[in-house]
């Protein structure tokens, strides 16, 4: 597709510089949010742009304004351009950071709604102001949305708060732009001083706050890649924060070194970071979580990862086609408009799925429901059902499985139900057990195949890599399928990778593929064996606390490391 011109017009448009946070995508303010969901076009650079991108309404214009080596001005004359690929922008690099207000200004013509992201909060990026005043200048309305500032928000994470009881001043400090007069006055105070530098300026920092006289001996923490699940904080000293980050491996980059955060100070809480460190102490902080399941079925599963401080990579090991031959579904679909059924039962997302498309097909809607009773297997199932704009009648009180559904279903009782029919539309590889269930209740049974489930295709080759390379933390089996079709696609999981299987139907299946089974859902629930992943977390946490090693995870031991069963 060819690029699309952002023409200049006679109207201005409108501009929202929106601080992006320091990282964590759950920073993004309500109006921040708003804003976003509201562009026209998207002004961020790359580090931020995950970030916003997830807030902004299909079709949005995404154009970073990305530097390179040799961009020494705007070049030539010519209107920046952006491309879109259906639907969504690409991103068009401009060749300087200073040419964004051109950009910016540019973008706004013809009554376009700008939102220009930056990292951290606007009030302090080095260019956003140069911005604004070009959007004075050129008569553009603007607003700022604020959002948590690197310095603020990174030591919130790391479990350093800036103030106590008795209200330690606070000196914040840009290392890459101090004069020695900063340095001087903060070396002369006693307060807190937090020091936005990069890595490998860290020492240097230290020394200048020495040499200004701060004593060796402040405790002093830095942090690096903050609110993310890539975080990770060192505590030493001004005198010995160089010996750490040399003990620590961490090398010089050949950039420049990456972005931190260093909290200097006696009353700054450094020395109790042990304690406070909520954020790099979840149970699962950083693992990278394989999930054999699509986004969609894999959304509440993956975000209950995330909250445990985890990493999910959703992998799809089935891929979901209509049955081959769909008479059978169009004359159940029929009948369900016609009273032919008393119940109809929903025992996956799939089968809703299969239902609502067949639905939209013939014009119908969540209404030809009415009069039906309508049963779902499970709490995700009930959540498609509602979706669709209906309310299930029956959901197991129990075990969330087609077992747990004939537990709680009512015989057939010729007094009460009119009909004793049941329509069922399930995959073409379903179990009996409901079938069977159902007949023993008394009812006449409809089994009929809504939707084929097939193997997916292959993930691209660096996630097999990661697969069968170790580079997994641990994998989450909900099913034996999920087994048997990801060591088909992939591979086998590396040995060094921790194996969380829902049952013991699925524990089973992987051991006859060679997977040694670390963690089991003490109740089949996809819910449960994420919990169960946790707990493992933390025990392997407390372990290795105990024996004075630090914690790592599992991905980090070495390649062809031998596992010890884990009860």
């Amino acid at each position: 597709m060819s690029p699309t011109t952002l023409p200049a017009g006679p109207e201005h448009g409108h501009v929202t510089f929106l601080g992006a946070g320091p990282g964590d995508p759950g920073l993004l303010t309500l109006r921040a949010v708003e804003a976003l969901a509201n562009a026209d076009v998207l002004v961020a650079e790359h580090e931020v742009l995950d970030v916003v991108r997830a807030h902004a309404r299909p079709g949005v214009a995404v154009v970073h304004p990305d530097p390179g080596p040799s961009s020494d001005s705007f070049p030539g004359t010519g209107t920046p351009q952006l491309t879109v690929v259906d639907g969504v922008s690409t991103t068009v690099g401009l060749p300087a950071v200073r040419d964004a207000a051109h950009l910016v200004m540019e973008a706004a013509r013809g009554g376009r709604r700008v939102v220009r992201a930056v990292s951290g909060d606007p009030g302090l990026d080095t260019y956003a102001a140069e911005e604004m005043l070009a959007c004075v200048a050129a008569g553009v309305p603007f607003e700022v949305v604020p959002g948590v500032a690197a310095a603020v928000g990174v030591p919130a994470y790391a479990g350093v708060p800036l103030r106590d009881a008795q209200g330690a001043d606070v000196r914040f400090v840009d290392a890459r732009t101090a004069s020695d007069r900063c340095w001087t006055e903060v070396g002369a105070s006693d307060g807190t001083v937090v020091v936005s530098t990069s890595l490998d300026s860290v020492a240097s920092a230290a020394g200048e706050l020495v040499a200004a006289g701060r004593k060796p001996d402040t405790p002093m923490t830095v942090t690096v890649a903050g609110t993310t699940t890539r975080q990770r904080t060192w505590s030493a000293t001004l005198g010995t924060i160089a010996q750490t980050l040399k003990q620590a491996k961490v090398l010089p980059s050949p950039d420049g070194g990456r972005p931190v955060i260093a909290v200097v100070g006696e009353r700054s809480a450094a020395a109790q970071r042990d304690q406070l460190s909520w954020f790099e102490s979840k149970p699962l902080f950083g693992w990278k979580v394989l999930v054999p399941r699509t986004k969609e079925q894999a959304a509440s599963l993956s975000d209950q990862l995330r909250s445990y401080g985890a990493v999910p990579h959703e992998v799809p090991t089935i891929a979901v086609e209509p049955p081959r031959t769909p008479q059978q579904m169009e004359r159940a679909v029929k009948g369900l408009v016609t009273g032919r059924y008393e119940w109809i039962a929903f025992t996956s997302v799939n089968a809703v799925k299969a239902v609502s498309e067949k639905f939209e097909e013939y014009g119908l809607d969540a209404r030809a429901f009415a009069g039906i009773k309508v049963a779902a297997v499970g709490e995700q199932t009930a959540k498609a059902l509602i979706a669709f704009g209906v309310k299930p009648d029956l959901v197991p009180s129990g075990e969330q499985s087609a077992a747990g559904l004939l537990e709680d279903w009512p015989p057939y009782d010729p007094v009460f139900d009119p009909i004793d029919r049941v329509f069922l539309p399930r995959a073409d590889i379903a179990t009996e057990t409901l079938v069977a269930g159902l007949i023993e209740l008394g009812w006449e049974v409809d089994d009929v195949t809504a939707y084929r489930t097939v193997r997916a295709s292959p993930p691209p080759a660096d996630t097999r890599e990661a697969i069968k390379g170790g580079g997994f933390d641990a994998v989450l089996f909900t099913s034996s399928s999920t087994v048997r079709n990801l060591v088909g696609i992939a591979g086998k999981p590396h040995n060094v990778t921790v194996i969380a299987c829902i049952g013991p139907a699925t524990a089973k299946t992987a051991e006859e593929h060679g997977l040694r089974v670390d963690v089991m859902a003490p109740e089949p629930s996809v819910h449960k064996l994420a919990e169960a992943l946790a707990n493992f977390g933390l025990r392997r946490r407390a372990a290795a606390a105990e024996a004075g090693d630090p914690v790592t995870r599992p991905s980090e031991r070495r390649p062809g490391a031998r596992r010890r069963r884990t009860t």
